[in-house]
């Protein structure tokens, strides 16, 4: 199994690909597929059907998948950095590459 550098709950922003240059939360990673859900980013129409939930159905716009390979992890400053583990004390920490800060 693969370790990924991306957590839900991280500010990314994307570097490639038709969304370049938004930003936003993560909401899940798809380890399967090394891809993550963004809010606000990558954003389809879904056409649903009739259902309990949606009596109505309808046309839901919701947010599909990137590569995490397209995804930055963004510093508190909102600076694009590479992310690096190290330890602190007995915890392993990641930390901001460019900014050297504990994430």
């Amino acid at each position: 199994m693969t370790k990924f550098k991306i957590k839900s709950g991280d500010t990314v922003k994307v570097i490639a690909g038709d969304h370049k240059g938004s930003e936003g939360k993560v909401l899940k990673v798809l380890k399967d597929k090394n891809k993550a859900i963004v809010e606000g980013v990558n954003m389809v129409k879904k056409h649903t059907k009739p259902s309990a939930q949606n009596p109505q159905g309808g046309i839901v716009e919701k947010e599909a998948s990137l590569h995490l390979s397209n995804l930055s992890l963004l510093t508190a400053n909102g600076d694009t950095t590479r992310i690096g583990y190290r330890m602190d004390g007995d915890t392993k920490v990641r930390f901001s590459k460019k900014s050297n800060e504990v994430i």
